[in-house]
């Protein structure tokens, strides 16, 4: 199962840590998320048919940069 690392701008608390994990986690074909306030990233594992833009355009739908 592929992984991703996202690079993120904009967290600054554990809501919004939580704000992106619950959002990621709703794509299909995501099966685990984990977000870092202090690394500023996602690692996504992911089905193969996932692209990055799909993640770009979640995250930015919820209000953060993406790197």
């Amino acid at each position: 199962m592929p992984t991703t690392i996202i690079q993120i701008k904009g967290m600054s608390c554990q809501g919004c840590v939580s704000s992106v994990k619950n959002v990621l986690e709703k794509i299909p074909g995501v099966s685990h998320v984990e977000v870092s306030l202090d690394k500023g990233q996602a690692v996504v594992q992911h089905d193969a048919s996932l692209r990055n833009e799909i993640f770009s355009q979640t995250i930015k739908g919820a209000g953060f940069e993406v790197m």
